[in-house]
């Protein structure tokens, strides 16, 4: 009985330490996918213009609805729904751009703006019913759509571009600034680095999950980049970066 309790227990503290050294290799793999995979941070800070692609994208869309109704029927006027969709459209993405919302004030936004459709479908039922045929009708024609997608799609496609040229690597060691295409570069060690992330505007970080990073090193100037895409993925990276710590063998040996 003795004998078997022991074999027993030998079994389970073998069984267990495999466990172990498996749970062990797979965290070893783990981590050197992470170090190949994170060896530097681009931050590109961009302008608020950069939000605007709901519009050229909704632009798009309905110069293509409108160009297939018109081509059933060509002398019939746009239709009024398309209009006021992009009216829509424009009206949000503009507030949007105007103004930061807080998580605080975009909840009380949500409940101001389904307490006045209430009011609005309940109280003021006819409020357009003095409108010729009960609805408004802003025309806007294809040709309105195709000319509002192109400028949009220009200005949006000159900013990314801008961006390729206008940005900060944060490496292991330094940080690295790439200002045009001919300017010179800074460079900035990271030591004593900090970083401060924040939410300012939440209709900004839905449409492109974006938000602020302010970098400050131990060195130099604090660096304020106000829009940054994929805010909370960049603050992983930069911080596994950050923390890692490379230690070579011979550095042990000596």
């Amino acid at each position: 009985m003795i004998r078997t309790f022991f074999n027993l227990r030998f079994y389970i503290e073998v069984n267990h330490f495999n466990y172990i050294v498996k749970k062990k290799k797979e965290l070893k793999f783990v981590i050197k996918m992470s170090e190949k995979s994170v060896d530097e941070v681009f931050l590109r800070s961009y302008p608020k213009i950069i939000f605007f692609w709901p519009l050229a994208l909704v632009s798009l869309i309905l110069w293509l609805l409108q160009m297939i109704a018109t081509a059933s029927d060509p002398l019939a006027a746009p239709l009024a729904w398309y209009g006021n969709v992009w009216l829509i459209v424009f009206f949000v993405n503009m507030f949007i751009v105007a103004f930061d919302f807080s998580s605080t004030k975009f909840f009380v936004l949500i409940l101001v703006a389904v307490i006045i459709v209430i009011l609005l479908v309940f109280l003021v039922p006819d409020m357009f019913s003095g409108i010729s045929g009960g609805t408004f009708n802003p025309r806007l024609t294809a040709e309105f759509y195709v000319v509002v997608t192109i400028i949009m799609a220009l200005i949006l496609g000159l900013v990314v571009l801008g961006s390729r040229f206008d940005y900060w690597k944060i490496e292991r060691n330094e940080i690295y600034h790439k200002s045009g295409i001919f300017s010179s570069a800074e460079r900035i060690p990271t030591k004593s680095l900090r970083i401060k992330k924040s939410i300012p505007d939440v209709f900004e970080f839905f449409i492109l999950r974006a938000g602020s990073i302010t970098l400050m090193p131990g060195q130099g100037d604090v660096i304020p980049l106000p829009t940054v895409l994929n805010i909370n993925k960049k603050q992983r990276q930069i911080d596994y970066l950050l923390s890692y710590v490379s230690v070579e063998p011979d550095e042990l040996d000596g």
